[in-house]
C-alpha cells in the first residue's frame, strides 16, 4: 500500500466518533454485546479488567447516567443501552426513562470487578450468567475491538487478533513523509473526517466554557488569557473539562483518546479563526498534528504510565507551526525540544486534572516552537534527545513502554488504595 492510500486508511480508522472517555464507554460496548448474545440482563457478571482501564474508568462521569462513576456504572449502563452496533457511542441513547433501571441493577450489585491477569495494556473480559446461560465477551487491544464472543460452548466470535498487523502500518509513519502528505495530498477523500473532527471538539470546548464542568481549567485560563497561544490551551482544556464531566457530546478521538483527539484539532482552530488562515490550509495542518501524534504513539501504546497529552501537545504545535508557514525544520525542532521539556509526565487516569495536563502539553509545544524561531534547541546527547527527530520520538516510546512499566503498576496500586 502506498503512503497516500496508508496515511488515508490510519485517519479515516483513527478519526472516530466517541460519547464520554473511551475507557468506561469501552467497558459499556463490551456490556451492550453481552446483553444482546445472552438476550437478557445477566442475574451476575463477573469483570476481568487490565490495569490502564481500571485507572481510567475510575474516576471520570458515564454521560447519561445523571453523574454515576466506575467500572459498575459503565457495565450497567452498557447493559441497559444495549445496541453494541453505536460502539463508542453505546450511551448516546440513554435518557432519563432508563435511569431507574440503571440505579436498580446497581443496588442488586450483579457486578464483581476483578484485576485482569492479561498482560495487555488494554483488555476487557465480562463474563454474565443468566439461569443456565453464560455469556463470555473479550474487547482488547483498540476500544471497539470485540476480539471473541462465546454463548455457553459455542463462539460467536472468534477472530484473530489484528495488533501486530496495525502496528506494521503504523511504523511507516515518519515526519518528513507526514509533511509531504500533508502538503500534497488530495483532501476530498478526507475533508469530511477532518471537518467533523474540528466540528465536534470545538464545539465541546465551547460547551466547557459556557457550562460548570469540572474544575473549569479552561475558564480558568481564558480569565487569565493575554495571547493566542493562551486562549489555544484554555480552549483546549475546556473540551476536557466537559468530557471528563461526563458531558454528553460526542468527540473525534485519536490513539483511542478523547482528549488527545481534542488536543490535536482545538488549538488550530482557534489559531485559524485568530490568522484568517484558508479552510485548505487548516486541513493540512491537521493532517501534520494528527498524524504525528499517531506517530508519537506507535511505540507508547493505546495506553501508558505516559500521558497521552503530551504527545498530542507537541504534535499540535507542530501543526501550528506548519499552518503559520514554517517548514520541516521548524515542525521537527518543535517536536524535539517539546518531547524534551515535558516527556514523563504521568497518566493516573483519566479525571478533572486532564484538562489542566493538556494545557501543560500545549506549552510544552510553544515553548518548543519558540526555543527555534529563536535558533536555539535541545542537542542530540541531552538526555533522551538523539539526532533526527522520529529517533527522539522513537526513545520517548521506548521511555513509555518499557521504561515506565513499573510506574503505570505503583500508580494503580495508589489509586487502589483510596
Amino acid at each position: 500500500m502506498d503512503k497516500q492510500a496508508l496515511f488515508t486508511k490510519l485517519l479515516k480508522s483513527e478519526l472516530i466518533v466517541a460519547m464520554g472517555c473511551t475507557e468506561p464507554i469501552a467497558i459499556s460496548l463490551a456490556a451492550a454485546k453481552l446483553k444482546e448474545v445472552l438476550g437478557i440482563n445477566p442475574t451476575h457478571v463477573d469483570a476481568y479488567i487490565c490495569g490502564n482501564i481500571i485507572k481510567n474508568a475510575k474516576s471520570v462521569t458515564v454521560p447519561n447516567t445523571n453523574g454515576l462513576k466506575g467500572i459498575e456504572a459503565a457495565i450497567v449502563a452498557g447493559l441497559v443501552a444495549g445496541n453494541p452496533s453505536l460502539e463508542l457511542e453505546i450511551l448516546s441513547k440513554l435518557n432519563e426513562s432508563n435511569i431507574e433501571e440503571i440505579n436498580e441493577l446497581l443496588a442488586k450489585k450483579i457486578v464483581n470487578v476483578k484485576l485482569a491477569t492479561s498482560c495487555k495494556t488494554l483488555y476487557i473480559r465480562l463474563v454474565g450468567k443468566y439461569l443456565d446461560d453464560e455469556v463470555e465477551v473479550i474487547l482488547e487491544d483498540f476500544h471497539n475491538n470485540i476480539t471473541h464472543v462465546r454463548k455457553n460452548k459455542q463462539n460467536i466470535i472468534d477472530k484473530a487478533l489484528t495488533l501486530e498487523q496495525k502496528q506494521k502500518e503504523y511504523e511507516e509513519l515518519n515526519v518528513s513523509d507526514i509533511l509531504d502528505f500533508a502538503s500534497n495530498c488530495d483532501l476530498t477523500d478526507l475533508k469530511d473526517t477532518l471537518k467533523r473532527q474540528l466540528d465536534y471538539n470545538y464545539a465541546i470546548a465551547i460547551e466547557g466554557l459556557s457550562g460548570k464542568y469540572g474544575a473549569s481549567i479552561g475558564k480558568i485560563l481564558l480569565e487569565s488569557s493575554h495571547s493566542i497561544r493562551e486562549k489555544a490551551k484554555a480552549y483546549a482544556a475546556a473540551a476536557s473539562d466537559a468530557r471528563m464531566a461526563g458531558c454528553d457530546m460526542p468527540v473525534v478521538i485519536i490513539s483511542g483518546s478523547g482528549n488527545q483527539g481534542i488536543t490535536t484539532s482545538v488549538p488550530l482552530v482557534v489559531y485559524a479563526k485568530e490568522y484568517n488562515i484558508p479552510e485548505d490550509k487548516l486541513l493540512r495542518s491537521l493532517i501534520v498534528s494528527d498524524l504525528i501524534a499517531l506517530e508519537e504513539k506507535k511505540d507508547i501504546g493505546r495506553l501508558s504510565a505516559f500521558c497521552g497529552a503530551i504527545s498530542a501537545g507537541a504534535a499540535a504545535v507542530a501543526g501550528i507551526m506548519y499552518m503559520l508557514g514554517n517548514g520541516k525544520e521548524a515542525v521537527c525542532h518543535t517536536i524535539v525540544n517539546a518531547l524534551a521539556i515535558s516527556s514523563g509526565i504521568i497518566c493516573d487516569g483519566a479525571k478533572s486534572s486532564c484538562a489542566a495536563k493538556i494545557s501543560l502539553a500545549l506549552e510544552a509545544g510553544f515553548i518548543g516552537g519558540d526555543m527555534y524561531l529563536k535558533h536555539k534547541e535541545f542537542k542530540a546527547g541531552e538526555g533522551i534527545v538523539t539526532k533526527g527527530v522520529d529517533n527522539t520520538i522513537k526513545n520517548v516510546g521506548r521511555l513509555a513502554s518499557k521504561g515506565m512499566k513499573e510506574t503505570d503498576v505503583e500508580i494503580l496500586n495508589i489509586m487502589l488504595e483510596d
